[in-house]
């Protein structure tokens, strides 16, 4: 039999794996950790490990430097990476600073695998005492962990934040001085990520649902009690087109059925005398559209299409589609004959940052009479969620821990549009 210092790196990787599956606190996770590769490697690109959000590498030397616990700790920061689907939900925070958004991910996963870890099944000293571990960061998603680092960093007079990595993929690029002088302690392929085509990351989105999926109901059969994140990624969701249908047909329906127009022709050979319908008739509508977080033009343009539909059958007035971040860069108007062209339209690059209060300023400032706001977003706000003086439905984009306190909301993945 090998003794502990006889086995390989690629064998106590995987004795790693097997431990981490028979541990019932993480009985839910052991479909997630099925998913994609992993493989020891030799490759200086490679110094600790890393993931492209599918598959997972991790370098040889650093794997030997490691005792049970940290090898555990290390895998469960691989796979947590994936299961939060990192690598594709913050791609727009690493094309803005690299290392920034290397660290903001970290941290969240740091936090977690620490508290779940009291026992020390797995955990990493080094990391913990010097690395991305910070206790102020609790409660927070990573695009608010960044947007607090990116704060940190202009009081201190760091870098300009350029973004992209140096190319290799490990998102080494960006930040000339990190707050606290901390470093992400493993690489992310952000590159690698973008490699996969559309079509290979929704099928990886929906191999990980399932996974989080099979994995909850082993968890519940076995009585281990699951996941608290990974119980919130099984929340039922909403369909977002009949919500915004819903919203828009009832918050802001204007005249009613009650006047009674020439009988409908298609009844009056059964004797029947029934009115045809009048069309609801709404005001104007204000659309107003994030252009600083994760949401493409494919999103845009379905999410407009659906409008479009909609407005068909409500006829607005109009609408005001409002681009918008810190400000609004973009004001469109669209009468009620103009519908089409609507869908055409394009969103400009935003300038970062997200403050909807800009929107509300905005609509007081010129004096929009709007009858209702739906608001598209990725609901990483920088203050709160605005002051409305009308009904607001905010769609919310690959956010699910975004909770508005203000107006309706319904929860859209990208994937499902």
């Amino acid at each position: 039999m090998l003794m502990l210092n006889q086995l390989t790196e690629e064998q106590r990787l995987t004795k790693a794996v097997v431990s981490i599956m028979g541990n019932p606190k993480y009985t839910a996770l052991a479909g997630v950790l099925m998913i994609g590769e992993r493989n020891v490697v030799d490759d200086p690109a490679v110094p600790t490990a890393c993931t492209n959000g599918r598959d997972e590498m991790y370098g040889r030397e650093f794997v030997k430097l490691l005792n049970d616990a940290e090898l555990r700790f290390l895998v469960l920061h691989e796979v947590y990476h994936k299961l939060f689907k990192h690598l594709t939900t913050w791609l727009h925070l690493y094309k803005q600073d690299a290392q920034l958004a290397n660290m903001a991910c970290d941290y969240v996963i740091n936090l977690k695998i620490a508290d779940d870890n009291r026992d020390d099944f797995a955990t990493m000293t080094g990391v913990l005492e010097g690395g991305c571990y910070d206790r102020k960061y609790v409660g927070m998603d990573s695009a608010q962990v960044y947007n607090l680092l990116k704060q940190d960093q202009d009081q201190n007079g760091g870098g300009d934040g350029g973004g992209g990595g140096d190319g290799d993929g490990d998102g080494q690029g960006g930040s000339d001085s990190l707050p606290n002088g901390q470093q992400p302690f493993d690489a992310h392929d952000w590159d690698g990520a973008q490699e996969l085509s559309a079509d290979d990351q929704r099928q990886l989105a929906r191999e990980l649902d399932e996974a989080v999926r099979q994995g909850a109901l082993v968890a519940g059969k076995m009585g281990s009690g699951g996941d608290r994140d990974m119980a919130e990624l099984l929340q039922p969701q909403v369909n977002w087109r009949e919500a915004l249908r819903e919203f828009v047909q009832t918050t802001c329906a204007g005249s009613d059925y009650s006047t009674y127009s020439k009988p409908n022709r298609r009844y009056l050979s059964s004797g029947i005398y029934m009115p045809s319908g009048v069309s609801e008739q709404v005001g104007e509508l204000v659309l107003a559209i994030d252009t600083s977080g994760s949401i493409g033009q494919r999103e845009l343009s379905t999410f407009l299409t659906e409008v479009k539909e909609i407005c068909d059958t409500v006829h607005p007035d109009g609408v005001r589609l409002l681009y918008w971040d810190t400000r609004v860069c973009r004001d469109e108007k669209y009468d009620a004959h103009e519908m089409d062209d609507l869908v055409r339209s394009t969103k400009p690059t935003g300038g970062g940052g997200t403050d909807v209060e800009c929107v509300t300023d905005y609509i007081r400032d010129n004096n929009i009479n709007a009858q209702a706001a739906i608001v598209l977003t990725d609901g990483h706000l920088y203050g709160g969620w605005g002051q409305w003086t009308m009904p607001v439905l905010w769609t919310i984009m690959d956010n699910p821990n975004a909770k508005p306190d203000v107006g309706k909301a319904v929860n859209i993945k990208s994937r499902d549009m």
